[in-house]
């Protein structure tokens, strides 16, 4: 069986290292985020302490609407 990644790009992004603009898109790799530029190839990862930053702000929150 495949694992497909479901990558979306962000509108309006500009990438940090070549500075393109809607070049940078979002996907989540075993429950990372990451981002990722298709024009350069820049990546950058989400770091443990945002990922534990986000856990505190959603504790209390009871459910997530995803359409």
């Amino acid at each position: 069986m495949t694992n497909k990644l479901r990558k979306r790009f962000i509108a309006g992004a500009v990438c940090p290292q070549c500075k393109a603009m809607d070049s940078i898109m979002l996907y989540f790799e075993n429950h990372v985020e990451k981002l990722q530029c298709v024009k350069c190839e820049y990546k950058d990862v989400q770091s443990q302490t945002d990922v534990s930053e986000q856990v505190e702000r959603t504790a209390d929150v009871i459910g997530v609407f995803k359409p």
